[in-house]
């Protein structure tokens, strides 16, 4: 059952211009939000009554809470009115996804940022990892195993265990901000799947098993140091691939001017 949010002391204010309005509108409802005054389940006051405490029009009312239900805050519900909702993550991950879409090298900063969230979190994992967290990393592991072969399916497993690492770590901010990025590690996880995919021989792959290996036992063992090691470690094998990404374009551009001049000299 959702709880009527009592009314709000406001002073009228005179009417403002319509963008004005909405910042108005739109700054008062975040401040209750961020502040705690509404909460999740609570029901918003009508856009009538908004409007009139507020001293703004309805449409522009209107206007401020279909931002906040974009954004997932709230929900609005026909007969019902608006409800405050708890948000949901992976709204933030679209947002911050797309932001990032246009900017140079954003992957490579995101995984700096990764480094450091993940570098954390496998600490904290190390004092506070419960049995089914260890069942979740562990059942993540033999599906890394079981398609190292496998781009797409390889790259699903290892996001996998890496975010139940996350969320071993039992932090709430640390699980939100990871979640926040996870289309762009997403991408990242396919991209080095796939070159790991491309590798001549097994020695990679079997890397990459050994190294999520070494992890799940550092976090068993609680050993955060070794832990912390072995991420780092796990982590410089990924830089190392994304840098055989980037100067593998002009190899083949090379050996194709190659094979032109040897057609143009027989």
């Amino acid at each position: 059952m959702t709880r009527a949010v009592p009314s709000p002391n406001i002073t009228r204010a005179e009417p403002e211009a319509q963008g004005g309005g909405f910042a108005k509108v739109f700054d008062f409802l975040r401040e209750q939000l961020l502040e705690g005054r509404i909460r999740s389940g609570d029901r918003l006051l009508p856009e009538r009554e908004l409007a009139l405490q507020m001293g703004v029009s309805r449409p522009i009312v209107r206007e401020a809470l279909r931002a906040l239900s974009m954004m997932g805050v709230v929900e609005i519900r026909e007969r019902v009115g608006t409800v405050v909702r708890q948000p949901d993550v992976s709204v933030l991950s679209d947002v911050f996804a797309f932001s990032l879409a246009q900017v140079p090298d954003a992957i490579d900063d995101v995984m700096q940022a990764r480094i450091a969230l993940e570098c954390q979190a496998i600490r904290l994992a190390c004092q506070r990892a419960t049995t089914a967290d260890i069942e979740r990393m562990r059942g993540a592991l033999d599906a890394i195993e079981a398609t190292v072969n496998d781009a797409a399916g390889g790259s699903r497993a290892d996001f996998d265990f890496h975010i139940a690492l996350v969320r071993a770590s039992k932090s709430d901010t640390l699980i939100q901000l990871y979640g926040a990025m996870a289309q762009l590690l997403t991408r990242s996880h396919r991209d080095r799947r796939q070159l790991v995919g491309d590798q001549q021989d097994d020695r990679m792959k079997r890397t990459v098993v050994e190294d999520h290996r070494h992890l799940l036992q550092a976090v068993i063992a609680g050993d955060e140091d070794a832990a912390d090691q072995a991420l780092r470690q796990h982590f410089r094998i990924g830089d190392e691939l994304r840098r055989q990404k980037a100067l593998a374009p002009g190899r083949p551009a090379a050996a194709a001017k190659g094979r032109k001049n040897k057609e143009i000299t027989q």
